[in-house]
């Protein structure tokens, strides 16, 4: 048996529609006594709506087993003033932070989509209130800073341009609270109560999901769904412990490497 993340979106699904064989895929991995949690990095809905949109895809599981970045943020700003600019769907999920308008111990970044609510959350005074409050003192985090994502459509700009531009402007450096951040893997296998080199991360993006989790001494495996990009996966320093197809063929490949 192993410890098993997997990551959402481009895993069990993009822009919606199911990777075929993902929820007979979650079944036989959890029939084999596989303990698994649900990780991910999207910022524009609540972990409530992304577990029911899963569910509703056939895949079997509790709201409890998904871990989001929104989680990481309350653990990391609780107790301070914040300002968010973040997609309205996830301020729910935020509640436990004391969001503010101005005078604020921390500026929060979270993730852009297609909607007409990216340009209103980005619009240019927005951007200039955190870059205020940023040279007031305040400190920069970010959900994520993904530089894109993948759609049916194609990949579209995500939010890590917005996190850049305020780097550059206020001089300072982001604190990432998703993938890959160390604290985010930590945070996820105490969930599991596995040890890292014990547990395993699926994923479609190499970044994120493979150097991050190699980095605290996880294993990971790479999807040809989603992010992946052939390309960067041989251009790279970090390499996967394994690539396939889909996460159809992720619970026999798992059972040869176990």
């Amino acid at each position: 048996m192993a410890a098993i993340l997997l990551d959402v979106d481009g895993v069990l699904h993009v822009s919606g529609e199911p990777i075929p064989g993902a929820a007979q895929a979650v079944r036989e991995l959890r029939a084999a006594g596989h303990r698994l949690r649900f990780v991910t990095n999207a910022t524009t809905r609540s972990k409530a709506q992304l577990a029911t949109e899963l569910q509703a895809m056939g895949i079997e599981l509790d709201v409890s087993e998904v871990q989001t970045t929104a989680d990481a943020a309350v653990a990391a700003l609780r107790g301070k003033r914040v300002v968010a600019l973040v997609m309205h769907a996830l301020i729910g999920d935020l509640e436990e932070i004391e969001i503010v308008g101005e005078g604020a111990d921390a500026v929060l970044i979270g993730g852009a989509d297609d909607s007409p609510e990216t340009n209103l959350v980005f619009s240019y005074m927005n951007l200039a209130r955190a870059f205020g409050e940023l040279e007031l003192g305040a400190d920069l985090y970010c959900l994520h800073r993904n530089r894109w994502w993948q759609t049916q459509r194609g990949p579209l700009l995500d939010s890590g341009c917005y996190v850049a531009g305020l780097e550059y402007a206020a001089g300072t450096e982001a604190v990432v609270l998703g993938k890959p951040s160390p604290a985010y893997f930590d945070a996820a296998c105490k969930a599991l109560d596995a040890e890292p080199a014990m547990t395993w991360m699926v994923g479609d993006d190499l970044e994120t999901d493979v150097v991050g989790a190699r980095g605290v001494g996880m294993r990971a495996v790479l999807v040809r769904t989603g992010k992946f990009r052939p390309d960067i996966v041989e251009a790279s320093r970090v390499q996967p412990d394994g690539i396939v197809s889909s996460i159809a063929h992720l619970p026999d490949w798992i059972e040869d490497h176990v």
